[in-house]
């Protein structure tokens, strides 16, 4: 006799087991199935995000930061300190502690909220039903009223350029390096491929950074993108653009192992040689085997489950969130699909606002973004307003020695309504999300610029910048007659 629950969720990944969590707060007995484990075959939640995506990298690029920051910039706040190096294994370690911690936290919470884990590889039958695949091979059939597809995305692999997992890596493999690499290839200048090849670059490696498309991070605003290129250039970060990669070849034997990359530019046909390289071209979605043929559930041509602004899937009672669906493979968009979901399942009107998701490239300085690009703009015919403000002049940026970068933005030049904010600079994570705040409350250029903020903090960029669109920035000469 299968087993029957309210809700069953597949995937324990930042929308699955936020899912999972919400369902079971709403008072539905849930369960959770999860295909990673651990040697004891019980689940490991948290997903790609925990385990080999978000947090741990994160760990390594503050890792990477502070080495970087010992050698190079402790001198200018008059700190002197002998030589430095770095324990490549204890930072792996380290690493590798964080994430045992958030994912037993996220166990934890499952305890605490009455959510069921159950480990194995979740399959959608005909019928709302779920066939779990254990790691030694048992099948069992879940019964449920309402199923929640959140099997989450997995790196793409790229025929040039086959992963080893030895010297040639993705995105997972580049976690765990045991040591510092003499010369470092990254196929992909997206927000992966920065990521970790900033990470290896402030640790010591000589990073040479490969992109097809002939601009650089399209998906920026051109201004804070081309103010990018400027600061990485600086970091010694080659990025080479308009660079097809067309083939790999490994040589040598152990330590001693090379890559040679060959590739094509405007100049022609070259090769590099690395010691390592890492491939990040971008994620697809887990939708192979996870739908029986008659379950009903559709998936587009590049593998999305197709489901409408709710994540209702075609079938009723199942629903998709997360990177298995359209839109941003960004965490915090898949967890408030989660939250959506369950709040659906429970009868509530909740809906995620798609125009409002945050963006972050987490680089040393940080770039992030909310809303439209002034391209986007441009291209859209809608009129608006641009203030800036760069940390050049802000009096906390330049006391911490992190003043590169800058604050733009974006109103509406009828309303006054803040159409976009996009931030190169430090905290410009946290920052934009200031914004978003207001955004998502409609405020104006003008509300902000009212609002008092605390001197002296990086936040008064913000302030500075929503006063310069109108032309009446305190700290920086405006471009415009003031009003």
């Amino acid at each position: 006799m299968s087993k029957k629950y309210d809700v069953v969720v597949v995937g324990g990944g930042p929308a699955g087991y936020v899912a999972a969590i919400r369902c079971a707060q709403l008072g539905m007995k849930t369960a959770c199935v999860e295909k990673w484990h651990d040697d004891k075959k019980e689940p490991v939640l948290g997903g790609t995000c925990l385990n080999v995506g978000c947090i741990p990298s994160k760990a390594l690029l503050d890792s990477s930061h502070k080495y970087s920051e010992a050698k190079k910039d402790f001198e200018v706040h008059g700190i002197k300190v002998g030589k430095i190096d770095i324990d490549v294994p204890a930072m792996i370690e380290r690493k590798s502690k964080i994430v045992k911690q958030l994912t037993q936290g996220v166990r934890g919470l499952f305890m605490a909220n009455k959510v069921e884990a159950i480990q194995g590889f979740g399959k959608l039958l005909k019928g709302k039903q779920v066939e779990v695949t254990s790691a030694d091979g048992k099948s069992e059939v879940l019964e449920a009223d309402h199923v929640i597809l959140a099997a989450g995305s997995e790196p793409i692999d790229i025929p040039p350029a086959p992963v080893d997992d030895e010297v040639i890596v993705n995105s997972t493999g580049a976690l765990e390096f045991q040591d510092v690499p003499k010369r470092l290839g990254v196929i992909g200048a997206g927000v992966i491929g920065l990521e970790l090849g900033s990470v290896w670059a402030r640790l010591g490696a000589e990073v040479t950074v490969f992109e097809a498309m002939d601009a650089f991070l399209p998906a920026v605003d051109s201004q804070v993108a081309k103010e990018a290129a400027k600061v990485f250039a600086k970091q010694e970060l080659d990025i080479k653009l308009g660079a097809k990669v067309s083939a790999t070849k490994v040589s040598g034997k152990g330590k001693n192992k090379k890559v040679t990359v060959s590739y094509t530019d405007s100049d022609g046909d070259h090769n590099a040689e690395f010691d390592k390289l890492i491939v990040a071209v971008g994620r697809r979605p887990l939708s192979a085997n996870l739908l029986a043929e008659d379950s009903g559930v559709e998936v587009d041509k590049r593998g999305f489950v197709v489901v409408n602004d709710q994540c209702q899937t075609a079938v009723d009672g199942v629903w998709a969130a997360g990177d298995l669906v359209r839109g941003p493979m960004l965490a915090h968009k898949g967890m408030e699909e989660g939250v959506m979901v369950a709040e659906r399942i429970a009868g509530k009107k909740t809906q995620v606002n798609y125009d409002l998701v945050p963006f972050v490239i987490y680089t040393h300085p940080e770039i992030a973004w909310v809303g439209k690009t002034e391209q986007q703009l441009k291209e859209e015919g809608v009129e608006y307003n641009v203030g800036t403000f760069p940390f050049s002049i802000n009096g906390r940026a330049m006391a911490a020695n992190e003043s590169a970068g800058l604050v733009k933005l974006i109103a509406d030049a009828k309303s006054d309504r803040v159409l976009g904010c996009h931030i190169m600079g430090p905290s410009a994570a946290d920052l934009v999300q200031q914004v978003a705040i207001a955004m998502e409350f409609s405020a104006s250029a003008e509300d902000l610029g009212l609002t008092m903020f605390s001197h002296p903090t990086l936040s008064e960029a913000v302030h500075e910048a929503a006063l310069a669109v109108g032309g009446h920035a305190i700290h920086a000469a405006n471009k415009r007659k003031r009003n």
